[in-house]
Order: structure tokens, then C-alpha cells, then sequence
């Protein structure tokens, strides 16, 4: 289900009412509640992969359950926690690379050693969210065997902090040290954050239904025929591009945070103004936020982190830009992009000026410098070509497109590409989005308007939004991030 379908607005306020004002008084049905709408919203794709996320859900929880029971003997037994997370961990990394990796790699490995792989392959669908829900899972067997957090006896509030429908199929990822915990105690009803929800809910779906799709139109265009396209307006597109999957994805988390505070649920925050960055560490502090702590937390910390030697910690630093590459696909294009910023990354590891850039940008302030812009704009620059390599289809295809920017042709070629209606359309939407997103850089959204104290104006500048984003409708399209 879709959060962008008339289904989906017809499932929201039936799934609150029932939430509050029929299971609200009793928290085990109302968690059982949660479960079901949740299996109901994922199902509604396909319902055959039910049975996958509840054994994900299972065997997670089970191996908690197991670890505690391990945990209260001595001796011989102690060591038999680490083999029951091991044997949790992998099960959920087969599962997904099956479905996710298999085909590919027989597919390469094939190539490689010229045979023929059509028998070999799975040709399986690929589960929508098998990536978000699997490390979520992953997560709290990890955490469990660290004694961060204690095993949950009850599976209801578990498979609820598993499936959660609002962040389900693309996040944000989260913890189980803070998820899980809000669905073992009474919730109550808020209603500064039901309100505070709606107003994030309406400013993900602006993103996503007006910035987003109206930029994916003509990306789309573009990279369909980006042989014949002049340099300029291959530059063009993949600067759109960059603020169509921004739109995107920031507008699914913004979307999903908003409707969790509806049911009392709170979850961290996803993006946080990542186009006014002064430097690549700065925009992956900022970006796809609950994916890169994660990695952080259990991938790059665990080989040493930062509190190594130089060597390791530009080893480390390839070993996460590149398995966060491949999490975004089985495709030798995110690799690339993955390899792409772990080389940005270096000047500022060697440098030491990787945590540098760590408050707002023009702090105290109505405008950046010339300093900051300049940062802005090359970090941007740089993170554009970036987005090339992960919206190509090959790397063949993406040097190419590449190549073909530096050609920049005539600007007469590119005005004239400019002032099409609805790429112009795209554009001042761009600017609008990015004009309310700097004036509120220092709130959790962008619609937070917390300096706008008038009530009146904020509900103005609420409905204007509607009626500008039901003229400027810009299609009903998927997630992009729906294929990770």
C-alpha cells in the first residue's frame, strides 16, 4: 500500500480510530492491533511475503529469548549466546541475499567463467522492505547479545516493532532500544504531536507528490535518451535528479514519522537538511540518517572505527561506503557509488577534518557567507555526480552520461530545455522546497513554522501548500526507495 493512494488515506483514519477509541484501553490488543494493520498494509503488495517478515520476526525474537535463558547459566553455556546471535544473524543474511543477491552474483560469476546460469537462477520477486525490516531484526539480536537492551518476553509488541506499518517498507531503520521499548508501555494520546504529525505528513507528501514527481518526469526523459541530450541538459537532469530522490525519500520518512506521532509512536529522524552541507562527512551525517548510524554502530566501530591507524581507518571507511552500496542493490552501479564517496571521504579522514562541519550551517544567522556557499555548492556538485552512477542502469551507461555533461553544448540548447512548462514547473518547485526547508534548517521539519507565531499564518501557509501541490500534482508514482 502506497502512501500516496486513495487506499492509504482511506487505511489511515480507520486504523487510528480503531487504535484509540476501540483497543486504546488495553495495551496487548492494542498491539496486536498494529500487528494486524501492519500485516494488512504490507500484504496489500503481496500477500505471500507475509510469511517471510513473520519467521524474520520470529526467529529474532526467539533467539532473545533463547540468549536470556543461555545467559543464566555459567560456564560452558556463556559462550553458547554468542553462537545463537551468530545463527539469528545469519539465517536473516540468507534470507535476504537470496532474495536480494543470488541471481545476481551466479549471474556475474557465469560472465566470469563463460557458462550458462539460466538454470541456476531463482528469478524471485524481490520482497518490498526486505532490507529495512531484516536489519531492524538484525539489530535487536545484536543488541541483545551486548546487553544493550533486555530480551522482550512479548512477541505481540515485538512482531508490532518489526512490521510498524508507517516506516515498514523504507524506513527509517529503527533500533530496538527505541522502538521496542514505546510498544511495552501505555501510550496516550497527544494531541500537540497528532498535530505536529499531520503538519510533517503534509510536508512529506509535498516533497514526494509535488517536488518529486514532477523532477522524475523529465529525469526520466533525459536518461532515457541522455545519447542525444546536449551537456547542459544531462547537467540539468542529474541535478534534479538529486532533488527528485531527495523529495522522495525524505518525503517517505517525513510521511512515516508523521503518522507514527498520530499513535503516540516516536521515530528518529531520517534526513536532516542534507543539501546544506559543507562537506561529504557533514551530508552523510545528514542523509539517510538511521542506514549510516547503523552501519556505524555495527559494521564500522566493531573494525576499529576511527581509533585505529590511518590504514585502517581508510580500510574501514571503503568497507561501509561499499556494503552500504550494495544494501542499495545487486548492481555493480552502487558499488561504484559506494567506492565514489568513500573517495570523497578521503582528503577529510587524512586531513582530519572529517567531524569538522557538525552544527548549522549560517548559525545565528538569516544567510550563509560566501564561504559557506561555496562549500554548499561543491559538496552538491560532488554528490550529484554521485546520484549519476546510482540512477544509472550500468557504469558503461553512467561514465557515458558523465562524459556527456562536460560537452556542454550551446546555452541556446539549454534554455531552451529550461523554459519547457513543466521543467520550469520542476525547478521553482525545487527552489520553494528549498527556501521552507532553509528558513526551518534547525527544526525537525519543514513545516514546524516555529517562528511564525501567528496561528493564522501557519494555517495560510498550510492550505497554500495544498492548493499549490493540487495544481502542481506531479503523478501518482512509486517509491524509489520501495526497490531496496
Amino acid at each position: 500500500m502506497l502512501f500516496n493512494s486513495i487506499e492509504f488515506a482511506i487505511f489511515l483514519p480507520v486504523v487510528f480510530l480503531f487504535y484509540w477509541f476501540v483497543f486504546g484501553r488495553n495495551l496487548k490488543l492494542q498491539n496486536l492491533f498494529v500487528v494486524v494493520a501492519s500485516y494488512v498494509f504490507y500484504g496489500w503488495w503481496d500477500w505471500r511475503f507475509l510469511l517471510l517478515i513473520a519467521f524474520t520476526s520470529f526467529c529474532s525474537w526467539g533467539s532473545g529469548m533463547l540468549m536470556e535463558r543461555v545467559s543464566r547459566r555459567r560456564g560452558q553455556f556463556e559462550n553458547r549466546r554468542k553462537w545463537i546471535a551468530a545463527v539469528n544473524i545469519i539465517i536473516n543474511l540468507l534470507i535476504l541475499c537470496a532474495f536480494k543477491y543470488y541471481d545476481f552474483f551466479v549471474t556475474e560469476f557465469a560472465r566470469l567463467f563463460h557458462f550458462s546460469s539460466d538454470g541456476l537462477l531463482l528469478k524471485v520477486i524481490l520482497p518490498v522492505g526486505i532490507s529495512f525490516y531484516t536489519f531492524q531484526a538484525l539489530s535487536y539480536s545484536i543488541d541483545v547479545y551486548r546487553g544493550k537492551i533486555e530480551p522482550t518476553k512479548d512477541i505481540i509488541a515485538f512482531f508490532a516493532y518489526v512490521s510498524f506499518f508507517p516506516q515498514l517498507v523504507a524506513g527509517p531503520i529503527e533500533r530496538a532500544t527505541n522502538l521496542l521499548p514505546q510498544f511495552e508501555k501505555k501510550r496516550t494520546f497527544d494531541y500537540d504531536t497528532a498535530v505536529d504529525g499531520c503538519r510533517q505528513i503534509l510536508w512529506g507528501l509535498f516533497k514526494k507528490m509535488v517536488v518529486a514527481d514532477n523532477c522524475a518526469v523529465y529525469v526520466d526523459q533525459v536518461f532515457g535518451s541522455y545519447q542525444t541530450q546536449t551537456g547542459s541538459t544531462l547537467l540539468l537532469a542529474a541535478i534534479l535528479f538529486a532533488f527528485q530522490i531527495y523529495g522522495d525519500f525524505s518525503g517517505y520518512s517525513d510521511i512515516a514519522i508523521g503518522t507514527s506521532k498520530l499513535f503516540g509512536i516516536r521515530l528518529m529522524r531520517n534526513f536532516n537538511v542534507p543539501y546544506f552541507s559543507r562537506d561529504i562527512a557533514e551530508f552523510w551525517r545528514r542523509w539517510h540518517i538511521s542506514l549510516t548510524t547503523w552501519f556505524r554502530d555495527y559494521i564500522y566501530i566493531p573494525l576499529g572505527g576511527s581509533r585505529c591507524s590511518k590504514a585502517k581507518i581508510v580500510r574501514n571507511t571503503f568497507i561501509i561506503f561499499l556494503v552500504s552500496g550494495l544494501w542499495h542493490g545487486a548492481n555493480w552501479t552502487f558499488l561504484a557509488w559506494g567506492a565514489y564517496h568513500a573517495l570523497l571521504f578521503l582528503p577529510l579522514i587524512l586531513s582530519g577534518k572529517n567531524r569538522k562541519n557538525r552544527d548549522v550551517v549560517a548559525e545565528n544567522r538569516l544567510l550563509p557567507n560566501l564561504k559557506e556557499c561555496c562549500q554548499m555548492l561543491l559538496t552538491f556538485l560532488l554528490v550529484v555526480i554521485g546520484w549519476i552512477f546510482f540512477r544509472a542502469d550500468s557504469i558503461g551507461q553512467a561514465w557515458e552520461y558523465v562524459r556527456g555533461m562536460w560537452q556542454l553544448g550551446t546555452l541556446k540548447a539549454c534554455y531552451r530545455f529550461f523554459i519547457q512548462a513543466d521543467v520550469c514547473k520542476a525547478s521553482w518547485l525545487v527552489v520553494l522546497m528549498l527556501i521552507i526547508e532553509w528558513f526551518n534548517r534547525k527544526q525537525e521539519h519543514g513545516l514546524a513554522l516555529k517562528y511564525i507565531k501567528n496561528s493564522f499564518i501557519r494555517l495560510g501557509v498550510y492550505y497554500a501548500l495544498i492548493v499549490l501541490g493540487l495544481f502542481t500534482f506531479g503523478g501518482n508514482q512509486t517509491f524509489i526507495y520501495f526497490q531496496f
